[in-house]
């Protein structure tokens, strides 16, 4: 498969335009041109978890034979340790090059000055909207999207020959299979006792009109428009009460439970993301993936993670870096390689079509996972999260009073928190 680049400019964090027409060394003609504007003398190193390392070396041979330059493949831990070691040695001059990690972190990185911006050109738009976004903070983009990863229905297509086209008809459908004795839930949607599970639940309620921020003309998340609280949010804190009342949610439902239950042939429909499939087709279940149905008057978003690859802002080599990550990371082959090693759906548009029709679970996935937002990884997150699930959990356990008032009093805590 050709590489399809064309240019790549590398921005210093401190806003110094490395000058680049990298055209000139890109691989969009034939990946061999051997012209790379790039000290031939350097090396690369990438911190990349145990999981990608193997499929990451023929990508890094192929970088070193085109352009001469080696790439240290180092291995670590994915999650908070290759972050929080990433934020600690980049100040010092002892962090990688590149470093594989997910869109939530970017806002940590930002603000600790460790990752550069990326230019993508005109190459943006081979890539998922959805995952450009997700690698964008305040209209910056700096990451490279390799894949993505978000919730759908799941559907056991032994209690249930289709999908109601909203959410209470899913429900009485469901409701139904349970009265004929061939499940016990009527749909499963994985929560927790003290913190209920707003990343599931999210979809449903945005399907209500109540997101959780605006956006801002840039395309960003805009945490001075916090719409949590909005006319929408009201509705679906009533309708989680009567969920809860109905038996339809259930705050003792964990993830784990639900994924059991769902295996066991016990309920027609879940929310469920890629992670459960494994336990599903062990169990064979035989099951269907597709969109959320609508709850609300608006159209159902839920969140999607995506994962890709950071530059560093105090990389030597941060001309080879963006070119590694935006040539040849970015590249169709390179993408399904790394799909191959994970079987999340590809960010790149065209690797995801080739392996949409090597997989249709990734291919189902994927088609939700591309009418989701990113989930936001802006600081003012950490404000939210525990009043959401709080209150979530409180109104379907019918111990938050009001729902109404429930919600706004909640709106208003986070505000409180947002503003310090």
């Amino acid at each position: 498969m050709k590489v399809n680049r064309r240019t790549a400019a590398a921005i210093t964090a401190g806003g110094v335009i490395l000058a680049t027409t990298l055209a000139g060394c890109s691989a969009a003609d034939d990946g061999n041109d051997g012209d790379a504007q790039t000290d031939a003398s350097s090396s690369l190193t990438v911190w990349v978890d145990a999981n990608r390392i193997e499929e990451m070396q023929e990508i890094a041979a192929k970088f070193e034979e085109d352009r001469g330059i080696a790439v240290e493949l180092v291995e670590k831990e994915y999650g908070d340790v290759m972050r929080n070691d990433f934020i600690q040695q980049v100040p010092t001059g002892e962090g990688p090059d590149v470093m594989v990690g997910g869109h939530d972190w970017l806002g940590q990185l930002v603000q600790n000055g460790v990752v550069a911006p990326l230019e993508l050109g005109d190459t943006v738009n081979d890539f998922s909207d959805v995952g450009v976004r997700a690698m964008s903070y305040e209209g910056v983009t700096y990451g490279l999207p390799v894949s993505l990863e978000n919730i759908a229905l799941v559907r056991n297509t032994a209690l249930a020959d289709s999908t109601p086209a909203n959410w209470d008809e899913l429900i009485a459908a469901g409701q139904e299979v349970v009265a004929s004795g061939a499940a016990q839930y009527p749909v499963l949607v994985p929560s927790d006792p003290v913190d209920s599970d707003p990343y599931h639940l999210y979809p449903i309620q945005t399907s209500y009109g109540a997101p959780l921020f605006g956006i801002s003309e840039d395309g960003s998340y805009d945490p001075d428009q916090l719409l949590i609280g909005s006319e929408g949010g009201n509705e679906f804190a009533a309708k989680l009460v009567e969920w809860g009342a109905d038996g339809v949610i259930n705050t003792s439902i964990t993830g784990d439970i639900a994924r059991d239950e769902f295996a066991a042939g016990k309920s027609p429909y879940m929310l469920s993301g890629p992670w459960n499939l494994p336990a599903f087709q062990e169990a064979g279940i035989d099951y269907a993936i597709e969109a959320i149905p609508q709850a609300g008057p608006e159209a159902p978003t839920p969140f999607v993670g995506v994962q890709g690859f950071f530059v560093s802002s105090e990389s030597d080599n941060a001309l080879a870096a963006n070119e590694f990550v935006v040539n040849y990371l970015g590249s169709e082959e390179a993408q399904l390689t790394l799909y191959e090693a994970g079987g999340r759906p590809p960010a790149r548009i065209s690797a995801f079509e080739i392996a949409a029709a090597d997989n249709p679970d990734v291919g189902a996935f994927g088609e939700v996972g591309l009418t989701g937002v990113p989930m936001p990884a802006i600081p003012e997150m950490g404000a939210v999260w525990d009043n959401w699930g709080s209150t979530q959990s409180a109104l379907v356990n019918g111990t938050a009073g009001d729902p109404t008032d429930a919600w706004q009093a909640m709106s208003g805590r986070i505000q409180a928190a947002i503003d310090g």
